[in-house]
């Protein structure tokens, strides 16, 4: 458990894992790991959740993901949006989904969310909190300064998500390719303005968007031309904002109040590797990419769904560190095609007129149902499909291998009541679903020494539902099928790539 104790004037806390950042990213990876059974500790300079009106967007992959872990009565029945953009042109994204579209959530009510599922679940929170140093050989131990003087942390790893500015990134010395910013949108929230809302309006001189919601409206712009601005950290003056904003509309919104104003570029950066020994990096510190299309927050949020239960499972000892390194190759590519993705519209976005030709020739490719497909897919992260078998593994594929397990409804074997596949990863324990409804008795016997971290489900699916009658389904907690087919072959071996040695060898 996680340990706290006086050295002198020097906190100690003794944990498994040391989160630094308490973001979306960093908070969603303390609830898996505890989720896990991993003692965590984490820190952030704030004093709180944020109060700023940042991302605001939740994909529906996010959405299906708090759904698993039974988040989301608690955000009540968000604002949703079928349609998105890419690069500013018309996107319906809506997919087969529990929560096709994108979701209006403010950034302070997620972290709110995660924080109090986090304290919930046993998380260890340390706000105000600054990382220091590190070092990381046998374990990691950190110094951080809190209001009340020095911490020493000793953990058996460190995560960071600590953002785009990352200090842990900087510590680890970790090589960070990629481009800085060239071109940047400015961003307001105004009161007592009234302007006509545009959804990426191209003028002659610029880009205009603007909505209004609750008598507050946001503006963001960009000028034709206009380089990023070197800004050491800070943010740009509501002036500069008012100025850019008139010359590309004609509109003067000086008498406005500001409420919050802030710049973003267009730098496209990846971490070479997300891991680094006992450090990992998730989030904005392992990406730096403009938030186009509201990607960000849900690219960090996956990442950490992807490496809490892994880094959990290690921790606890059931797992080699060999799991970590999927965590890299699965993410890492995820976040690459999703950085190239917003590189393409950013130039569609933030393009003259040479992109016209371009942008009209998306226009008509996005009525393709196919390709509408397949960028609304990459967006709102339901198209991914994971490389669950390894290189070294060629089986028949299944359409279901390495994608993200269907929200469908099932009929219990034995009778009783309806229930959601979704609700069966409530646990966040791996999932063995036999959909023959017999109990499938081979497949029982041969999942048996791994009960303890997977649980069996024999049920029946529905007649009209996206799952095949008489397969099964071998589910990560994450909500990935990690195995399938109607007789065990292969399940052993895909249960020890997962989740570890058999139980009586541990």
């Amino acid at each position: 458990m996680t340990t706290d104790h006086q050295d002198t004037d020097t906190t100690i806390l003794d944990t498994d894992v040391l989160v630094v950042g308490a973001g979306p990213a960093g908070l969603m990876l303390a609830t898996e790991l505890r989720l896990g059974g991993a003692e965590v500790v984490v820190v952030d300079q704030r004093p709180g959740p944020t109060t700023e009106s940042r991302a605001s967007t939740l994909h529906a992959r996010t959405m299906e993901i708090l759904d698993s872990r039974g988040l989301l009565d608690e955000l009540g029945t968000p604002p949703c949006e079928p349609r998105g953009h890419f690069g500013g042109v018309p996107l319906d994204l809506t997919l087969p989904s529990s929560h096709p579209g994108q979701w209006k959530v403010a950034q302070t009510l997620t972290e709110e969310l995660l924080q109090r599922r986090a304290a919930e679940l046993g998380a260890v929170l340390r706000r105000r909190h600054q990382l220091l140093s590190l070092t990381a050989e046998d374990g990691v131990e950190a110094e951080a300064i809190g209001p009340h003087g020095p911490v020493r942390i000793r953990a058996r790893y460190l995560v960071g998500c600590d953002g785009e500015d990352s200090t842990v990134r900087r510590l680890v010395r970790a090589p960070f390719p990629g481009r800085d910013a060239a071109r940047e949108l400015l961003r307001a929230d105004v009161s007592g303005v009234e302007v006509a809302d545009r959804r990426f309006q191209r003028l002659e001189h610029g880009l205009a968007i603007a909505a209004t919601r609750e008598g507050v409206t946001r503006v963001m712009v960009h000028e034709f031309g206009r380089p990023a601005a070197e800004r050491g950290g800070a943010e740009p003056d509501f002036a500069e904002v008012t100025d850019v904003w008139k010359r590309v509309t004609g509109e003067d919104i000086s008498q406005g109040t500001p409420l919050w104003v802030n710049a973003f570029g267009d730098a496209n950066r990846q971490l070479a590797h997300y891991r680094h020994g006992r450090v990992l990096l998730a989030g904005d510190a392992a990406h730096r990419q403009m938030p186009s299309g509201g990607q960000a927050l849900n690219l960090g949020v996956q990442d950490a769904f992807n490496l809490g239960w892994k880094l959990a499972a290690v921790v606890r000892g059931s797992a080699g560190e060999d799991l970590l390194d999927t965590y890299h190759s699965e993410r890492h590519t995820v976040g690459r095609q999703v950085l190239a993705n917003i590189r393409a519209q950013v130039e569609l976005l933030l393009g003259g007129p040479e992109v016209e030709p371009a942008r009209a020739l998306l226009t008509e490719l996005v009525a393709l149902d196919g390709v509408r497909q397949h960028l609304a897919g990459m967006i709102s992260g339901l198209g991914i499909r994971y490389d669950v078998e390894g290189p070294e593994i060629h089986s028949d594929e299944h359409p279901l291998l390495g994608r993200r397990l269907p929200d469908a409804w099932l009929e219990p074997a034995e009778g009783g009541a309806r229930r959601r596949t979704t609700e069966l990863l409530r646990t966040g324990r791996g999932l063995l679903l036999s959909l023959d409804g017999d109990g499938a008795p081979a497949l029982r016997a041969t999942a048996a020494p791994w009960s303890d971290r997977v649980a069996f489900v024999a049920d029946r699916p529905a007649a009209d539902g996206p799952l095949p009658a008489g397969q099964t389904l071998l589910v990560r907690p994450d909500g990935y099928v990690a195995w399938a087919g109607s007789g065990p072959a292969g399940l052993a071996r895909a249960l020890t790539r997962w989740f570890g040695t058999l139980a009586a060898d541990d």
